[in-house]
């Protein structure tokens, strides 16, 4: 039946979702009543070990699977339900959805947490860094997709940019409003299912790749920082630079523009 293993699916993504959620919420509202609270938030560039529990799991998680008699047991059992479902091609634009509300949002005047140049490095960066962790691992690991066409299911990109986007979302608006952050691990967890449906992934393959999505992104926020001080010598610097990445489950590259 399709719906006992996809609700697995389901119902772990969205528990490990809410889990996120909660720990960077809980954050916020402690910061709030206590301007000398030490809880760190990520979309300030602060490190704290809890931020990787999240990520860790579902990384974990893909990891184990690929030496897991159970695991994959799983993972056939899921294939195996959902291989007669319906193909689709909105996961070939889903998996950008969240990261481009950040800049519609603010093009239509609700403010998130950065300005244009900030925000463009953080989500460059994380692309950056989630390309290289997915373009290492799928050719290092050699797991065959569902469909057998080739050797390069894990883990899943489109998977990773989705939720890449989702926590690039949630970060920059969850002071504004946590339904923001809610539609786009939604948009996120959409396009992982979509992999399925479409036979392109095995479910560990979605799971590592909402993993190394969510870590991305903070990271790129550690990372904001540093990279500010490296790139820009002065706080009243006037050029805007911006890297629009591009990727489409085989290839990956970017434009770079520069205003004046």
């Amino acid at each position: 039946m399709l719906l006992k293993p996809l609700s697995r699916v389901l119902t772990f993504l969205a528990a490990t979702i809410l889990m996120n959620a909660q720990v960077n919420e809980n954050n916020f509202i402690q910061a709030t009543k206590d301007s000398l609270a030490t809880h760190p938030d990520t979309s300030k560039g602060q490190f704290g070990y809890k931020q990787l529990i999240i990520p860790g799991v579902l990384i974990g998680y893909g990891v184990a699977a690929l030496n897991s008699k159970s695991l994959n047991k799983f993972d056939k059992d899921v294939r195996e339900d959902l291989k007669h479902n319906t193909h689709t091609d909105i996961d070939q634009f889903t998996l950008y959805a969240p990261a481009a509300a950040v800049y519609a949002l603010n093009a239509f005047g609700v403010k998130g947490k950065h300005n244009f140049k900030d925000r463009t490095i953080v989500y460059a960066t994380a692309f950056l860094l989630s390309n290289l962790t997915v373009k290492t691992l799928k050719s290092t690991t050699d797991v065959t997709r569902p469909n057998g066409l080739v050797d390069n299911s894990f883990p899943s990109g489109h998977t990773t940019a989705a939720f890449l986007g989702a926590e690039f979302l949630w970060q920059e608006y969850k002071d504004v409003s946590v339904w923001y952050g809610v539609a786009g691990y939604t948009v996120a967890t959409a396009t992982g299912v979509m992999r399925l449906t479409n036979d392109r992934h095995w479910v560990s393959d979605i799971v590592a790749g909402a993993g190394i999505g969510i870590l991305s992104t903070k990271a790129a926020y550690w990372l904001l920082d540093p990279i500010n001080n490296l790139l820009f010598s002065s706080k009243e610097e006037k050029k805007t630079a911006m890297l629009l990445p591009f990727y489409n489950g085989n290839q990956a590259g970017g434009n770079f523009v520069m205003r004046f």
